[in-house]
């Protein structure tokens, strides 16, 4: 006889190849799908949420997981049985047809906003909005209602199981009350220090290159996963097949450079992900800011480090041909400039928690019925001023319409960016203590050190351990921002 935990594996393996379809469509929704199948598309996305969210509510599904309850079963099953409860008590909140409705309007809003942010056209983009607002609304009121909670803690323990506003306004509110100060003193610092700008125009093809070559040196996996162009960098797919993608400038190159470094980080993760326990939720990234840290930790910690840096230097050089911009020194400088920017996905490690404290502020506002849709605008200029200085009036493209996760109604997503900074902080210091020798290994280009690490520690354990479990299981404490604050000192200040 099949036993209540086999039936529900089977359920679950059937439900993540339904989720592999689904990913590869969205990913090459975003990167070469045509203009015109954007409604095609949404609508057959949409009707695939439906049928995968039918399959997970099911009652024999909520029968099943009473009965595993009782069935002896390891601890890895267990861990496997607690994210399956997880998933079903989630989804059986929504019905199918707000699941679909909810789809379609992510997916409307979100392909109008490809043609609307570069027109800077906010009314278009705040009528669709609403739509999306109205429903995550809906969404946070019946998850809260149902876990006892906050609408926004209901959302963000979508991104972030067990985090909660009450921890991130600790958590930030200390952030802001060192980071201002110590962004002043770098960009006075740095104001000092000459920095030649690399000449252009670099080409496409050339950059794309780079960015190949860089992969490879991060241990990417190219019969698992590819490299394309989007409007917005992610990575996705799945860990057999993952995507990532990059948008390139032809008057410079680190962006996307350091895009690619970004998102590389990310695809490690899922292609190192425990292959035994495949097709189960166990075997997913632990959470939103577990999968930020990783990709933080190969772009802030590892790759904007001077070691690394020089390592790959030659690289560049290759490509580009030389000149007195990619002098080792400067271009150091040139990656580790802090200037306070308008975009978030271009931003300094110190400037980039601002962006992040900013939009959290703001959709916890929204999510809570505080503000509406038509306040984002001034109270986005207002904090954009505030915390950077910087003017974003009439700027919608550059300001509020900028970033793609309001589209699709991502609410509670934002503040997983700078918690994963953090982590990576906290990781990369763990690291250090492990391997003391890790700047000259870094210098000489032996990183398999580094991932042997990361796979001790965090890729083989998908979610089988809580993410304060996995963080002191790595590190030997709960997530300390003490680590972050040293890190960009040392860096900015002290080196």
């Amino acid at each position: 006889m099949t036993s209540a935990y086999q039936q529900l594996t089977k359920t679950f393996q059937r439900l993540s190849r339904f989720s592999h379809v689904t990913a590869i469509a969205g990913c090459d929704m975003q990167t070469t799908m045509p203009p015109g199948g954007s409604q095609a598309r949404g609508e057959a996305l949409a009707e695939m949420s439906v049928l995968q969210h039918q399959i997970l509510t099911a009652p024999q599904v909520g029968e099943w997981l009473k009965a595993a309850e009782q069935q002896s079963l390891n601890d890895v099953e267990r861990a496997n049985l607690n994210e399956m409860q997880r998933a079903y008590q989630q989804a059986t909140l929504l019905p199918d047809d707000f699941v679909e409705a909810k789809s379609i309007a992510g997916s409307v809003c979100e392909h109008a906003w490809r043609t609307q942010r570069p027109a800077n056209d906010w009314q278009g983009f705040a009528a669709n909005l609403k739509e999306v607002v109205r429903l995550s609304r809906e969404e946070a009121q019946r998850r809260a209602d149902a876990s006892g909670c906050s609408r926004y803690d209901a959302l963000l323990d979508l991104y972030e199981p067990g985090m909660t506003r009450a921890r991130l306004d600790q958590t930030f509110g200390e952030l802001k009350t060192w980071l201002p100060d110590l962004l002043q003193q770098v960009v006075e610092k740095q104001a000092q220090q000459k920095v030649i700008t690399p000449q252009g125009p670099f080409a496409v093809p050339a950059q794309r290159q780079l960015g190949l070559s860089i992969m490879e040196t991060l241990g990417f996996d190219f019969n698992h996963g590819r490299l394309d162009i989007s409007a917005h960098p992610f990575c996705g797919g799945v860990p057999e097949d993952v995507r990532i993608t990059t948008r390139y400038n032809e008057n410079e190159f680190l962006s996307a450079m350091m895009g690619v470094i970004h998102e590389t980080g990310h695809a490690r993760y899922e292609q190192n992900l425990p292959k035994q326990w495949r097709g189960q939720p166990v075997a997913l990234a632990r959470s939103t800011a577990i999968h930020e840290s990783q990709s933080l930790f190969m772009e802030m910690q590892l790759g904007r480090s001077r070691e690394f840096l020089q390592r790959i230097l030659p690289q560049v050089i290759a490509t580009f041909g030389d000149q007195p911009a990619l002098l080792a020194d400067n271009f150091v400088r040139l990656t580790q400039r802090v200037l306070p920017g308008l975009i978030r996905v271009d931003a300094d490690e110190l400037s980039y928690p601002a962006h992040v404290i900013l939009r959290y502020e703001i959709e916890q506002a929204l999510i809570e019925g505080d503000i509406e849709v038509e306040d984002i605008p001034a109270l986005w200029d207002e904090k954009m001023m505030q915390s950077l200085g910087l003017d974003t009036r009439g700027n919608y493209r550059d300001g509020c319409m900028q970033d793609i996760h309001w589209t699709d109604g991502a609410f509670g997503y934002f503040p997983t960016y700078t918690l994963g900074a953090m982590y990576a902080a906290q990781l990369f210091q763990s690291l250090q203590k492990a391997i003391p020798q890790l700047s000259e290994l870094i210098q000489h280009g032996e990183l398999q050190p580094v991932f042997d690490w990361l796979q001790q520690n965090i890729w083989q354990h998908g979610s089988r351990f809580q993410t304060d479990q996995l963080l002191i299981n790595a590190t030997g404490e709960a997530l300390n921002p003490a680590f972050f604050r040293q890190h960009l000192e040392q860096r900015y200040l002290n080196s």
